[in-house]
């Protein structure tokens, strides 16, 4: 007698008029679960207590000291960014309505500041306004249908996209300076210039912000006042003409084309990167960090392709120029449906690994050795694999472990074997090991990547549970800070919020959505996967339903729904991407046999408790996982790129579903 078999096993069964999924009753709660709505419960909690305690009943921060040494306008948005993402994995309707009204109080401080123009920032840089824009335009995503936001959507666009605005100049394909806003294109860094002078001691570590001045060789030579007079000058002067960082921008206008598909944005977008594509392999492939107004490589440099503002030589390299070129790459790719784009980020990653050293990171003086010696602790003093930052006039310098984001996002949006051996590599050369999850949080809450991406490849079995604990950790600790840090409105550090807000999403956007945090200095709030609640109208995850994306691999997408009520039945849409990139062409469950399909026209006969797997074409946005209490669903999901071109994703009317 043959023995019944415990494999699963494939049986064919009709496919359903609506495509659903077969569920499973628990004999077990995972723990994961458990802790991911604990996590939802406590940020309801932790939220309501910030804004008590540090915001005016209209919204603003509770500041009352000066602007005018302030370096831009991100500090007052950022402690907020991450609150519609909350809201948009489940999170309650009462704080996307705080996010908003946070949003508008902050927006009429900056103004009664000097600030704002029109709501807009007047003038910065890309690397801080991208920091400030993630607040927009996660509201933006998080709720398509406010208007007043889409209007705004539109209006800051065209900021870049109407060359009135003086901001873009389509003769050169540039835009105009490294400072620019709701003002145009401002003259210089500083409405007056000042003397750079090795007196500011925070910034020796990032070295000389102009290489080549006559007289100038190293920091010290800055203590010279008339060095110091001609670094400031030079620095006035040639704040003009296009930087790379300047292609976060992109993200505005892809944010507005997000809306209703402007032909004029997607061509902006389109025509602006593919500029810089064409500079880079004029370069060998490798970005430059500046080009003239007249639209040359080097115009304002003597043809030197380095040493632009926020560029290649000053002060962050890598992280900056990186950021830039890859958020570029992903909005052109999204708005034109062509990834060729991402080798603009391929080379980038590629030039510096071909430069990598071994050494420990505790003994190699790097310009952000501080940070990084605060997350890595111990392992500070093991070897690592390090990449050049930056490139300067004596070649390439400033070793430190490569920002695991950037090789992360380049792989997690083309889903491409050749970017995964990239990231393996860089991961394979950080000096912790990949299963641990340190205690930190930084402003940007990231840096988790390295065990969460082991646990995609299957090697971290446990990361979900020791994630959650940790976010619950980080999370108790801000709620101690809130409770015992009081400080004065006139004097407070203005990092001081960003330091507090205890809204933690990092853990939850992976597990969740299978995606890394939101590029910080501008990306756009993309996801593997979203969800609706069918029976509330809206995005996220139901009450009780706990969610785990646990492969990604190609074109599927591996998932499990865990429904923790022991009474109450829930629905939850479950869509392949945020703005509708992808869909889904077939769905995969595991079910269990002697029990009932949710089309009740199908019954399994076989054995009980014998592992089902049925397979069903779907072809669809989304798919419906209806989970009775106590239930749970495992699915497969097999996804192409959808027909329809991407946009904000409104949540389908209760009829609909």
């Amino acid at each position: 007698m043959t023995e019944p078999s415990n494999e699963p096993t494939t049986e064919a069964v009709p496919a359903p008029r609506a495509p659903e999924i077969l569920t499973t009753p628990m004999r077990e709660v995972p723990a994961w679960a458990v802790l991911e709505r604990h996590l939802f419960a406590e940020i309801e909690t932790a939220w309501r207590r910030f804004a008590e305690l540090y915001c005016e009943p209209d919204g603003r921060i509770r500041y009352t000291g000066g602007f005018e040494d302030r370096d831009g306008v991100d500090d007052f948005y950022e402690p907020f960014f991450n609150w519609p993402a909350f809201y948009a994995l489940g999170g309650s309707d009462e704080i996307l309505a705080a996010a908003k009204h946070h949003w508008r109080g902050v927006t009429a401080q900056l103004t009664e500041a000097g600030m704002l123009t029109d709501e807009y920032e007047n003038g910065y840089d890309w690397f801080h306004q991208g920091e400030s824009l993630i607040f927009f335009y996660a509201l933006c995503a998080a709720d398509p249908a406010d208007e007043e936001f889409a209007d705004r959507a539109r209006r800051f666009a065209e900021l870049y996209t109407d060359p009135a605005n003086g901001n873009y100049d389509p003769a050169g394909n540039v835009i105009t300076a490294p400072h620019t806003g709701a003002l145009g294109a401002l003259e210089g860094l500083d409405p007056e210039w000042r003397p750079y002078s090795a007196s500011r001691r925070e910034m020796r570590a990032y070295g000389l912000p102009l290489e080549y001045l006559p007289g100038i060789e190293t920091w010290d030579d800055l203590e010279d006042p008339g060095n110091a007079v001609a670094m400031g000058r030079a620095m006035q002067d040639l704040a003009r003409g296009d930087v790379a960082v300047n292609l976060a921008a992109t993200s505005l206008v892809a944010n507005r084309w997000l809306y209703d598909g402007d032909e004029a944005s997607r061509d902006w977008v389109v025509r602006y990167v593919r500029g810089w594509i064409d500079r880079a392999a004029e370069n060998g492939g490798l970005i430059p960090d500046n080009v003239g107004p007249d639209g040359t490589v080097g115009g304002l440099h003597d043809g030197r392709w380095h040493g632009g503002h926020y560029g290649w030589t000053w002060p962050h390299g890598l992280p900056s120029v990186g950021m830039g070129a890859l958020i570029g790459a992903l909005n052109l790719a999204l708005v034109s449906g062509d990834d060729s784009a991402l080798d603009l980020a391929r080379v980038v990653l590629d030039t510096v690994l071909e430069q990598s050293i071994t050494a420990s990171v505790e003994e190699t003086p790097m310009s952000l050795r501080g940070g990084w010696l605060s997350r890595l602790g111990a392992d500070a003093a093991n070897p690592a694999m390090l990449v050049p930052h930056r490139f300067g006039r004596h070649g390439w310098f400033d070793f430190g472990p490569m920002p695991l984001d950037l090789p992360t996002w380049l792989w997690w949006w083309s889903r491409d074997p050749g970017d995964w051996d990239r990231v393996r590599r860089v991961m394979g050369g950080y000096p912790e090991a990949s299963g641990t999850v340190k205690p930190f949080r930084d402003k940007a809450e990231a840096g988790h990547e390295l065990p969460w991406l082991a646990f995609l490849a299957g090697e971290n079995h446990d990361y979900p549970a020791r994630a959650l604990s940790m976010a619950l950790g980080q999370l108790a600790r801000r709620v101690a800070l809130m409770e015992t840090e009081h400080p004065d409105p006139a004097t407070v550090h203005i990092h001081f919020w960003q330091r507090v807000n205890p809204v933690v999403t990092e853990v939850l956007g992976q597990l969740i959505t299978g995606t890394p945090q939101v590029l910080y200095n501008g990306g756009l709030p993309f996801a593997a996967v979203a969800y609706d609640d069918p029976d509330r109208d809206r995005p996220g995850l139901p009450p009780d339903v706990a969610a785990l994306v646990t492969r990604l691999e190609g074109d599927e997408i591996e998932l499990t729904l865990v429904n923790l009520s022991p009474t109450e039945p829930r629905r939850v849409l479950v869509r392949p991407s945020r703005f509708g990139e992808q869909r889904i062409i077939s769905a995969t469950s595991l079910g269990e046999a002697g029990g009932v399909h949710p089309d009740s026209s199908v019954a399994y006969t076989s054995r009980p408790g014998r592992p089902v797997v049925v397979t069903e074409p779907v072809d669809a946005p989304h798919v419906l996982v209806e989970l009775p209490p106590a239930h749970r669903a495992d699915l497969v999901l097999t996804t192409t790129v959808a027909a329809e071109p991407p946009r904000h994703h409104r949540a389908p009317p209760r009829a609909d579903a």
